[in-house]
């Protein structure tokens, strides 16, 4: 990696959730001349250094910050050293922190389209090749900006379609893009989705589709001696930690290697009953770690997040099943939805103590997309703040051992 930098200038950006600690990390690891420091986060830049231009960019859905803070970004690419390198630090959060539409589109109509696409449930990659396809950043369009090398180094919150996939991670500024005009407008012209995207952002993509607008960065955009790119985290360093921190607790640990993904509540419903054969399996207590990122289709009024929503489609069962265990699961960013909870716990008793209470059935709160208010009555939300990283949400169960099953 030395060698690809090389001597000269480094012109640092940093973007995501864990924008400050990785800014932070690479400059106390390395010793590279900076010309420029920029980072772009989520909420207030308090631990990064002087020299460093702090940008707050709007998230989950991107703001005036996030327009702002996308042209300096492009600006710092441009200025660059021919002879220098733009080190690109990105985590989960860039594709709003970072937002600069395409002329003929404007941001509060950008903002609509994936508002809509958020709340019908399109999975991330779908999500983010419309947002490339709306994007002068997204897409390589970076890379294709910076005069120099690109070097990327970044935290992955991708489960698929294919795990860690680089143009996915932010919706992929610095590498090529496979995706076209044609697929997003696909994306959003499905039924029940068109009426309620703005007509100018319908009309850029049908611009794009007959070859009006320039595609994304494609293989051949850039040639590739002049970028690296490199995931230096992700759900399995995680879980890895997760099974770790749960051996030197003396618990016997299985982790699931196929991801937790689909729609919450689907997720959420079939999880005990995954991990009810392995806990039965065992005669000591018993950890079973699994990770991934479900999505939510909004359909209620309700507050809440995915982890939330799992956990809340899981009480039943946990009930249905008797097994003598706790389930957790919570975002690693600690940030679950609009709430200020990073999850929630689930166990045997919470159906039982939710009746005690009066409240109504879960599937009641789950038509309303109202987990939050569910399970802060309980008070069994899991409140962690904002962790400095994102790598996806982590599911934790434990359980006492098989004779209490």
């Amino acid at each position: 990696m030395r060698d690809f930098v090389g001597d000269g200038p480094v012109t640092l950006l940093a973007a995501g959730k864990a924008a400050a600690g990785m800014l932070r990390g690479f400059l106390a690891t390395s010793s590279y001349p900076i010309a420029m420091s920029v980072a772009v986060g989520p909420g207030p830049g308090e631990s990064v250094p002087a020299a460093t231009q702090w940008h707050t960019g709007g998230h989950p859905l991107p703001d005036g910050a996030s327009l702002e803070a996308g042209r300096v970004a492009l600006r710092c690419a441009a200025d660059m050293s021919p002879s220098g390198c733009l080190v690109v630090l990105l985590s989960g959060g860039a594709s709003a922190l970072l937002a600069v539409p395409l002329e003929g589109v404007t941001l509060e109509e950008k903002i609509d389209a994936t508002r809509t696409l958020l709340a019908s449930g399109a999975p991330i990659h779908e999500l983010n090749c419309v947002r490339k396809h709306l994007s002068a950043i997204k897409g390589g369009r970076l890379a294709l900006a910076a005069r120099g090398r690109v070097l990327t180094l970044a935290l992955s919150d991708v489960v698929g379609p294919v795990e860690d996939d680089p143009a996915v991670i932010g919706s992929g500024p610095t590498v090529a893009d496979e995706t076209t005009f044609a697929e997003a407008a696909a994306i959003v012209g499905r039924a029940g989705l068109r009426d309620r995207i703005p007509p100018r952002v319908l009309d850029l993509l049908e611009h794009g589709c007959q070859g009006g607008l320039p595609e994304t960065l494609k293989t051949s955009g850039v040639a590739e001696p002049g970028r690296m790119y490199r995931v230096i985290g992700s759900r399995r360093q995680a879980m890895a930690g997760a099974v770790s921190a749960a051996r030197d607790l003396g618990y016997a640990v299985t982790s699931l290697e196929s991801p937790v993904v689909g729609e919450a509540r689907v997720a959420g419903a079939d999880h005990p009953g995954r991990v009810a054969a392995t806990m039965r399996q065992r005669t000591r207590p018993t950890c079973v770690v699994s990770s991934g990122e479900t999505t939510v289709t909004v359909t209620g009024r309700g507050r809440g997040g995915r982890n939330q929503e799992l956990a809340l489609a899981a009480v039943d069962e946990m009930y249905r099943l008797g097994v003598a265990a706790v389930l957790a699961s919570v975002g690693t960013d600690g940030v679950d939805g609009p709430t200020d909870a990073a999850g929630a716990l689930v166990d045997s008793s919470t159906a039982r103590r939710a009746h005690a209470l009066a409240l109504a059935p879960p599937s009641a709160y789950l038509s309303e997309n109202d987990a939050y208010a569910y399970f802060d009555r309980l008070g069994d939300l899991v409140r962690t703040g904002p962790t400095g990283t994102n790598v996806g949400d982590l599911q934790v169960v434990l359980t006492a051992g098989a004779r209490e099953v």
